[in-house]
């Protein structure tokens, strides 16, 4: 993926992010996640179902990387099961660590591929992941 494609992605996620609203519905467990550095303060709402993710929401203030990813982890998982869910948080971080990682499992999230240059963004991309992270962690103890 070439670099103007991975900033047409970004900011068209950025600007128009999936699924950012409000929730107020109980059945969806929820996660704050936050950069101490910055702005970036998401709340993340999960649905599942039967071990598969049903839905994704997300609401908060974020810079354009954070809103971005989080926007395009939301598409990515929603319908995946909590295995899936799992490998596909593994292929991003590894990605962003530039360690091995499959480029097929990724797809839109490839569009951070070279966010490793920018030290500093690292944390803003892998902010919804670490949301993600403490969800699934939540949905382990519950078990």
């Amino acid at each position: 993926m070439d670099e103007f494609v991975r900033r047409e992605i970004i900011m068209e996620h950025y600007q128009n992010p999936r699924n950012k609203k409000e929730c107020h519905d109980d059945s969806y467990i929820k996660v704050n996640t936050s950069n101490a550095s910055c702005i970036d303060n998401l709340d993340i709402f999960v649905k599942i179902d039967q071990g598969k993710i049903k839905d994704i929401i997300f609401n908060g203030e974020a810079c354009a990387i954070s809103t971005s990813s989080c926007s395009i982890m939301i598409e990515s998982l929603i319908g995946k099961t909590i295995p899936e869910v799992q490998n596909f948080i593994e292929n991003f971080e590894h990605m962003v660590n530039e360690e091995p990682y499959q480029e097929e499992i990724l797809k839109e999230a490839l569009a951070y591929q070279e966010i490793y240059k920018q030290n500093n963004r690292k944390n803003c991309a892998l902010l919804p992941y670490k949301g993600m992270r403490e969800i699934l962690k939540k949905i382990k103890e519950d078990i």
